[in-house]
C-alpha cells in the first residue's frame, strides 16, 4: 500500500584510488530479506521491514559504494502475511509491491550517493544533466 519510510544501517565509501581518465559504474539494489515489523498499527494493518543493500561498482577498480538499510511498508493484514509466506516459500515479492520498494531504495540511494562520492571526489554513480552550447550558423542564405 505505501513506503512508510527507509534508513540506512551502514554506508561504506571506499576509494582505492585516484581516478585518472574513463570510469563505468555498475549501480544495484536487492532485497535482502523481509520480515514482519514491531510497529504499532490498527488490527487491519501490517507492516513489514524490507532489508536492502545498493552497491555502486567502479570500474576501473577505483572505488566502491555500499549502503545497507531498511524500508518500512504498511498493507493490509491479509497482504503483509500473503507476502511474508511468499518470501519464506521462495524469496519474491509481487510487483504491485516490489517496484514501490526498489524505486524508494534507487531514489534515497542515488541522493546519498551523490553526496558521498562528492565528498571524497569521485564520479558520482548516476548521470547528472549538463548544458551544452548549440552552435549557431552565422551563414546567411539568399
Amino acid at each position: 500500500m505505501t513506503v512508510l519510510g527507509l534508513g540506512f544501517t551502514k554506508i561504506n565509501l571506499e576509494k582505492k584510488k585516484a581516478v585518472d581518465g574513463k570510469v563505468n559504474i555498475q549501480s544495484n539494489a536487492n532485497i535482502l530479506n523481509v520480515e514482519k515489523a514491531d510497529l504499532r498499527v490498527t488490527s487491519k494493518q501490517g507492516a513489514l521491514k524490507f532489508t536492502f543493500d545498493f552497491v555502486s561498482q567502479y570500474d576501473p577498480d577505483v572505488a566502491t559504494l555500499r549502503l545497507e538499510g531498511d524500508v518500512l511498508w504498511l498493507d493490509s493484514l491479509d497482504e503483509t502475511e500473503k507476502v511474508l509466506k511468499n518470501w519464506k516459500k521462495d524469496k519474491k515479492v509481487s510487483p504491485e509491491i516490489m517496484v514501490p520498494v526498489l524505486n524508494a531504495v534507487l531514489s534515497r540511494a542515488h541522493i546519498e550517493a551523490l553526496i558521498l562520492t562528492r565528498e571524497l571526489n569521485l564520479p558520482p554513480p548516476i548521470q547528472l544533466p549538463r548544458v551544452e552550447a548549440k552552435q549557431i550558423d552565422s551563414g546567411k542564405s539568399t
